[in-house]
């Protein structure tokens, strides 16, 4: 058995990010071989506003990515985030196939597409169906049903859904440069991945991915992904507050805001902090770290705190989360961000970093990867043979039925091939 190559591309609004990982044949760890992160072009709070300028920055990160890894990259997953992604929670049931009552891996299938037949506009696609809960004969809390007796076969399932138009336009992107589409990954499922361990999940646990344009949010509850959806607000809009407030550029209220984050723990709320290092053409020397934390950061970070608060409220699971809040993405490291948190949510929260990789992971053991290292990740516990050894003909259906090309039936085909 080979080396599987996997490979992630991060669409973001700030960035875009490729990274190239192998996993090796007698190991179940992912080694990363290649990265590069490019300034976004034609994105805007997730969604593709200028697909010549998109394409020009993906091809220049995957080149530079494909340089340093030594491979060509010929597939890849790819994130798909910002409000308009939408998630439901579907409940399918079936009865169970066998005379003797056996639960078999038809079954499973069988069910899952049961809860997946859902009413959807021409203008959505699923781009995830996960199950929640297997029911057998009324007992719940199952989470593998094959090989169990019964007679009547139910389960719960997470459905996310994205537009149509915004994923064919990543498709376009990808098929220009000869890359093939694995599958869309929400981004803060693929954070997820790669940040929350299986004890926050078991427990309840809210992740928030803060991106520059919007916040992705997950909902873990008894281990199973509950409720995702996106808020249409981001880190951006904290360093629009930080130049307004400054009189200062976007470019040098970014440097600022990136100072004070790594500065704020060494200083005292007080002091004045020294940019004479940042060389900003305004010539702002210093600023007091209290007027521009409490006077200018605090209260936007107030107000996405509010959201994420009310996304929760609608949810329903805002009782089964005692795990609290992870933070990630490249807005987690921002200044107050935990103690703002914890005074407007009331929960525990942490800031969740890519540590569960080995090989090239200096640069990217930062909040900012998250998602990137969580396609990753994705890829490789999502492979066409699931982890009880079938196939995972869900995830085929899904990268299938987007395309239609004569390639990618080939491939569907070659699923069956022994």
């Amino acid at each position: 058995m080979s080396d599987k190559l996997i490979c992630g591309v991060d669409i973001g609004s700030s960035k875009i990010a490729t990274v190239v990982g192998i996993q090796p044949a007698d190991s179940t760890e992912l080694k990363i071989i290649g990265f590069n992160t490019t300034n976004s072009r034609g994105v805007k709070k997730g969604l593709i506003v200028d697909i010549g300028e998109v394409t020009a920055a993906v091809e220049e990160s995957v080149e530079k990515a494909e340089r340093m890894a030594g491979h060509k990259l010929n597939s890849a997953y790819v994130s798909v985030g910002g409000p308009h992604i939408a998630s439901l929670n579907s409940h399918g049931i079936v009865a169970v196939s066998n005379p003797q009552g056996e639960i078999v891996e038809d079954d499973v299938v069988r069910v899952i597409d049961a809860a997946s037949a859902i009413s959807l506009s021409s203008t959505r696609h699923v781009i995830e169906v996960s199950p929640r809960d297997y029911i057998v004969d009324g007992q719940s809390g199952i989470r593998n049903a094959i090989g169990m007796s019964g007679v009547r076969l139910e389960v719960e399932t997470h459905i996310i859904t994205a537009s149509h138009t915004n994923l064919k336009n990543i498709d376009r992107v990808l098929n220009d440069l000869g890359i093939a589409n694995q599958g869309f990954v929400f981004a803060g499922l693929a954070s997820a991945e790669a940040v929350l361990s299986s004890t926050e999940k078991e427990l309840g646990v809210v992740l928030i991915d803060i991106g520059g344009g919007k916040i992705d949010i997950c909902i873990y509850v008894e281990g199973a992904l509950s409720h995702s959806s996106s808020i249409p607000i981001g880190a951006r809009h904290i360093t629009n507050d930080i130049a307004v407030g400054l009189r200062v550029s976007l470019d040098s209220a970014e440097k600022i805001k990136l100072m004070l984050g790594k500065v704020n723990a060494k200083k005292k709320p007080g002091q004045s902090i020294d940019l004479g290092s940042l060389s900003l053409p305004e010539n702002v020397n210093d600023v007091s770290l209290k007027s521009v934390v409490d006077g200018v950061i605090a209260p936007r970070l107030e107000e996405i705190y509010k959201l994420i608060f009310e996304e929760i409220e609608k949810s329903n699971f805002g009782q089964s989360i005692p795990s609290g809040l992870v933070i990630t993405g490249g807005g987690a490291l921002t200044v107050g961000m935990l103690e703002t948190g914890k005074k407007v949510i009331g929960l525990p929260i942490r800031v969740g970093v890519p540590d569960k990789i080995t090989g090239l992971v200096d640069e990217i053991t930062d909040p900012q990867f998250a998602t990137t290292v969580g396609l990753l990740m994705y890829g490789m516990n999502h492979l066409s043979t699931g982890d009880n050894g079938i196939k995972n003909f869900n995830k085929i259906w899904k990268d299938f039925s987007l395309g239609g090309s004569v390639g990618k039936f080939k491939d569907f085909v070659k699923q069956f091939i022994p």
